[in-house]
């Protein structure tokens, strides 16, 4: 059963991925479905911080992966027994919830042992010849079994290993039958033979059991009284007696000590690396202080995940959340050229070559006649102007103007003032705090053929900033090539006021030879008039790739 429905965007999200993953949100909510959440793939760059801000919308949820964990396997109500349980007791609650192993556990609801239902059955069906008579038990946990009531003697919960006989015969034979045992550890089981009653009681035994709903005479229960003879009556028939006497055992004398465990928060990857172990039945999956939380067992492994996700702004797995792969798409939302892989299952995919996923959003809302509410309208204006610079990218197309005035209508503001408050907070790069997070902020991976190649994008005002920066920068990118094995790792840096971007690109050398742009010096090259990675950038480089 899906529980929840990420609407996530891709990883180090820009502004139109985190508003359009807010916006269609905002719009599956409206239309009825609470089960749907905004969530973010990254933390918000300097630009996404200032909007969110500004409109006073709270940030998505965060999730760092989405990796199935063995808390979304498991269900959180197990079946257990505590140590004292007998195991007639375990087996009907093995009967009544269908379940095939049981935790026990201490007050504390941590887990001391692990009963399977093929362990128990084994224990009583396939008993070795010399435990045929004995019986392992407790005195309270006898008198439960039996239905019993205590007419002398203890009560305890002390485990005690007892030989049984039935007083089915006459006295000379029973007595002959039992010398050389202890009588402190015999449980005689007889009905109303009061000479086999008066023999065990003279003789000391540990548990005298009277069945059949018989009572003992007064004289021979003051006697078991100073003999220390603990005595129970019990209702059922002597044949019943015993069975229920064999199945009085505490669980804890019959459960495995020594069993796996995992936390909850661990990868299902490790879950199943576990339950592969030889013998492993099943794994008690523990909270962090300790405490069952759920039983995984193999079947585990095949239960649905509890949440599935929307892609809003790409639909390349390799730019997803991780874990992504693992996980049900159940839509995607995105403005780029589709490199997604094969779906188990149809779902909705749309896809259509303007500047932002937020008009597409903005669109979805058009045509399901809902009207978005003024701070969504205005994130999502927001996502239009960032991802088309105030509208001014090649990849600004006539639906991005339509969806802009739009929503500036429903905002209240003025697309173009917006536009220019956006890009004037956040075109420093002192608000990336530094040179990696400068790099990081909106870096995508890109492939082509055997090469693969990393781009990132900031939007500034002036380079005066950037200058002062290269060196760092071009470190990072160093780092980063080097990370992610990257064959160049480059970093557009773009001036929307003169609409030329500087190129920062760590990689071969061969590169330049073939770039067909000014090369200003080492690493440096000079794009004008062009502002757009999707549209520009990434077409130009992938075409020089196939020269190198």
């Amino acid at each position: 059963m899906i529980e929840t429905t990420y609407v996530i965007g891709h990883r180090n999200p820009d502004t139109d991925s985190i508003a359009s993953a807010i916006g269609y949100a905002a719009l599956k909510q409206q239309q009825g479905d609470s089960t749907v959440i905004a969530a973010m793939a990254g933390a918000p760059n300097p630009q996404t911080r200032y909007i969110l801000d500004r409109l006073q919308i709270p940030d998505p949820l965060f999730l760092a992966d989405v990796h199935p964990k063995v808390r979304d396997t498991i269900k959180r109500q197990p079946v257990t027994v505590d140590r004292q349980t007998s195991a007639y007791e375990a087996l009907e609650l093995f009967n009544k919830s269908g379940v095939r192993v049981l935790p026990v556990v201490d007050g504390d609801n941590k887990p001391c042992g692990l009963l399977s239902l093929l362990h128990l059955s084994e224990s009583y069906l396939l008993p070795s010849h010399d435990k045929l008579r004995r019986v392992t038990t407790s005195l309270a946990s006898l008198a439960r079994t039996l239905s019993a009531s205590v007419e002398s003697g203890d009560n305890h919960d002390i485990p005690i290993t007892l030989n049984l006989f039935i007083g089915a015969m006459l006295e000379e034979s029973f007595s002959s039958r039992i010398d050389g045992y202890n009588p402190d550890e015999l449980l005689i089981m007889t009905g109303n033979r009061r000479t086999i009653q008066h023999a065990a009681i003279e003789r000391g035994v540990r548990v005298l059991v009277v069945t059949g709903g018989h009572q003992l005479d007064e004289g021979l229960l003051e006697l078991a009284k100073a003999q220390g003879v603990t005595v129970l009556l019990t209702p059922h028939d002597t044949a019943t007696a015993a069975w229920l006497a064999r199945l009085s055992t505490p669980v804890t004398c019959l459960a495995e000590q020594e069993f796996a465990t995992i936390e909850i928060d661990k990868s299902l990857a490790a879950l199943r690396q576990k339950l592969m172990g030889v013998n492993v039945a099943a794994v008690m999956a523990l909270k962090g202080d300790g405490t069952l939380a759920g039983v995984a067992t193999r079947s585990s492994l095949l239960a649905p995940l509890p949440y599935r996700l929307i892609l809003m702004d790409h639909n390349e797995l390799g730019q997803a959340v991780p874990g992504a792969e693992q996980v049900e798409i159940a839509e995607v939302i995105d403005h780029h050229k589709l490199g997604n892989s094969h779906s188990n299952s149809p779902i909705s995919f749309i896809t259509s070559p303007v500047g932002s996923t937020c008009t597409l959003v903005a669109r979805r809302y058009r045509e399901c006649s809902i009207e978005p509410g003024r701070q969504i309208a205005a994130l999502l204006l927001a996502g239009i102007l960032s991802d088309t610079v105030i509208l001014k990218s090649p990849t600004t197309t006539d639906a991005d103007q339509q969806m802009a005035a739009w929503l500036e209508e429903r905002s209240g503001l003025v697309a173009v003032d917006f536009g220019s408050d956006i890009f004037a907070a956040s075109s420093s790069l002192k608000n990336y705090g530094s040179a990696d997070r400068v790099v990081a902020a909106d870096f995508k991976l890109f492939t082509h053929e055997k090469y693969s190649i990393g781009l990132g994008q900031v939007e500034v005002i002036g380079f005066e900033e950037f200058y002062r920066m290269k060196e760092e920068l071009l470190e990072a990118l160093a780092e980063v090539k080097r990370r992610d094995t990257l064959f160049i790792a480059g970093l557009m840096v773009t001036d929307i006021t003169t609409e030329t971007t500087l190129f920062l690109v760590e990689g071969h050398t061969l590169i330049a030879h073939v770039m067909e742009y000014p090369q200003l010096e080492p690493h440096l090259y000079e794009f004008k008039d062009v502002m757009s990675r999707k549209k520009q950038m990434v077409p130009h480089l992938l075409k020089i790739l196939a020269r190198v």
